[in-house]
């Protein structure tokens, strides 16, 4: 197999001005972006990454869920595709890199292949994945979900905003429900260029991480459930306060967590109190627990502790305690073939490099389920991610694309 020359690079200032291009579509408040799955803002974004893809002479499909597909042929047709891609939707304080970069590195790839007269044996897609983010539609990773087997896709189509718009009515609502029948593509490989959303790559000094397993997650909905009672009038001794078990819940997942130092991590992030009144004693307090480990046995140990120590917790005070899961995937280890690659390419090209754990979830997590695949970060400034402020270096950029350019020919395999 034909190895890159060294030399082979992209055009880091075609990168960033596509980059800045398509932050002009559905611009935030403070120089981010609220470019949210299935939005005019999204259709419109979408559309100029068709326009780009088929003025670098890609031909484009859509599946069902919206996933657009955008396709160099190979010269084997025989061979099965080598994907690489991320998602442009955004948060809605969301940032200009986050998922974009990967869409965008990835067609950046083609036009230098284009530009080098380059031809693979394997055909290159480049992919942008549907409703990723999850901050309109819950889940997030939605439509690389369905892809997998992860998701049933009437029960996606059945997702519901904050409006109550149904995401099958938006995706025919702006035009980009396609005909394909999500899943049924082939892939040879699959690989995904991501800003870190950390702070480990900057810290480190490093040009590039190269992910080894993504997080696997659980996150757990409780309710505590005491009394409402007025707050000026029922001594202490009397309470029954559903928020004092939320206290006690919230430093035990503390607790957990650094006991599994450093391969864990755990929080609580939200929380609703009933009837949430100045003056009433918590009746009810409803929040989900965060954990998270790319160990499964420490994935699962949390858990297991968590579930035996916080109804005692909770007794002891006078509240009721009950939980369910409501999110839970096992942590996925990358391949190990296409790690290598993105290793060399990284020494290669003379970047250095750190091999990182991916902290939050992204499509290559549920795409590894049923093909090779794997990811390169990108550093991003203080690790801020979902958030207007969002911001990495061209250099950064190019470092993380370049990579990836290599990964994937040698992936696609060079001809001649």
């Amino acid at each position: 197999m034909a190895t890159p020359a060294a030399n082979m690079r992209i055009d880091a200032d075609r990168l960033w001005d596509a980059l800045m291009e398509m932050a002009q579509i559905g611009p935030g408040v403070a120089g981010g972006n609220n470019r949210q799955t299935l939005t005019d803002a999204d259709a419109e974004g979408r559309a100029l990454f068709q326009r780009w893809c088929e003025e670098a002479g890609m031909s484009m499909g859509v599946d069902a869920m919206g996933t657009m597909f955008a396709t160099r042929p190979g010269n084997d047709p025989d061979a099965l595709p080598v994907y690489v891609g991320s998602h442009l939707d955004t948060q809605p304080t969301g940032g200009k890199y986050d998922g974009v970069l990967g869409v965008l590195g990835a067609l950046e790839v083609v036009r230098t292949l284009n530009d080098l007269g380059v031809q693979t044996r394997h055909p290159i897609v480049v992919t942008n994945w549907t409703n990723e983010e999850g901050t309109r539609f819950a889940p997030a990773m939605l439509a690389s979900g369905v892809f997998a087997g992860v998701h049933d896709l009437d029960w996606a189509y059945a997702r519901v905003d904050t409006s109550g718009a149904r995401l099958k009515d938006e995706l025919e609502r702006i035009g980009w429900k396609g005909d394909e029948p999500v899943g049924a593509r082939k892939m040879h490989a699959f690989l995904e260029l991501h800003i870190e959303q950390g702070p480990i790559l900057e810290a480190e000094g490093k040009d590039v991480g190269i992910v080894t397993h993504g997080q696997g997650l659980r996150w757990i909905e409780c309710t505590v459930t005491g009394k409402g009672q007025h707050t000026g009038s029922t001594p202490m001794y009397m309470r029954r306060n559903a928020g004092r078990g939320l206290a006690r819940v919230t430093e035990l997942v503390h607790e957990i967590a650094i006991k599994h130092q450093p391969d864990a991590v755990g929080a609580i992030g939200h929380a609703d109190f009933h009837p949430n009144s100045r003056n009433i004693i918590a009746e009810k307090v409803v929040f989900t627990v965060d954990f998270r480990s790319h160990r499964l046995e420490v994935l699962q140990a949390m858990e297991a502790e968590f579930n035996a120590r916080a109804p005692g917790l909770c007794a002891d005070i006078g509240v009721k305690f009950a939980a369910q899961v409501v999110g839970a995937f096992d942590p996925p280890a990358f391949d190990k073939a296409l790690l290598a690659r993105l290793r060399g390419a990284a020494d290669r090209l003379g970047y250095s490099h750190m091999d990182i754990v991916s902290g939050a979830g992204h499509d290559a997590c549920w795409i590894n389920r049923v093909a090779p695949a794997a990811m390169v970060f990108c550093p991003c400034v203080d690790g801020l991610s979902h958030n207007e402020a969002e911001e990495i270096s061209k250099a950064w950029a190019q470092a993380g694309t370049d990579v990836l350019l290599h990964a994937v020919l040698e992936t696609a395999e060079i001809v001649g």
